[in-house]
C-alpha cells in the first residue's frame, strides 16, 4: 500500500473568524484541501432568520462574496478542494452562488452539496414521542425556526468521492 500525504488547511473555526488564514493557506500552504467551519447553534439561528426574511439567503454570504471571490481562481489553479459548511440553512443557494461566481471568473468547478441535516419534518413525531428540551426538560417549543442534526464526516467523504468528474459550473451533486 502506497502512503500518500494529504495536507488539510483549516481556514476558519467559526463565522467571523479571521480572514487571513485562507489566503495564507492557499498561497503558501501546499494544501490539498481547504476547510472552513462556519456553523454553530447561534449561527444556524441567524441564518434561519435571514432565510425567513429572504428565502434565497440562509448561508454565509461573505464566504462567497469575500473569501471565494478573491481566492477561487487560485484555488482552482492549484487543484485545492474546498470543504465548507457555509451553506448553513440553504446549501443549494450557497452552491448556486459559488457556481455563479465561478462562471463570472470563467472557471468550471465541480460543486457538491451535502444535505440531510434538516430535521424540521421530524418535529411532529418527536413531539408525539415526548422528546423534550435536553437542557431544561420542557416540551419542544411550538415555534421552531430550525432543527438540524450533526451528520459527521461520512457524507462529506461521499460528496468528495462521488462529485461528478466533469460537469457544468452550475451542477450540484447531492450526497445522501
Amino acid at each position: 500500500m502506497d502512503a500518500k500525504t494529504v495536507r488539510i488547511g483549516g481556514a476558519s473555526g467559526f463565522w467571523g473568524d479571521s480572514s487571513v488564514g485562507a489566503p495564507q493557506l492557499v498561497r503558501h500552504g501546499d494544501i490539498d484541501y481547504l476547510v472552513f467551519d462556519y456553523l454553530a447553534e447561534l449561527t444556524m439561528s441567524i441564518l434561519a432568520a435571514a432565510r425567513l426574511r429572504k428565502p434565497e439567503l440562509g448561508y454565509a454570504t461573505d464566504f462567497v462574496t469575500v473569501t471565494m471571490k478573491t481566492l477561487l481562481g487560485e484555488i482552482a489553479a492549484r487543484g485545492i478542494r474546498v470543504v465548507s459548511n457555509a451553506g448553513g440553512m440553504n446549501p443549494h443557494g450557497c452552491a448556486q452562488a459559488i457556481a455563479a461566481l465561478a462562471a463570472e471568473q470563467g472557471l468550471t468547478l465541480r460543486i457538491a452539496v451535502v444535505e440531510g441535516d434538516d430535521v424540521m419534518p421530524l418535529l411532529p413525531h418527536l413531539r408525539e414521542a415526548g422528546v423534550q428540551d435536553m437542557q431544561k426538560g420542557r416540551p419542544l417549543p411550538e415555534k421552531v425556526v430550525s432543527a438540524n442534526a450533526y451528520l459527521g464526516a461520512l457524507p462529506i467523504k461521499q460528496a468528495l468521492d462521488q462529485a461528478p468528474r466533469s460537469s457544468s459550473p452550475d451542477a450540484a451533486w447531492t450526497a445522501p
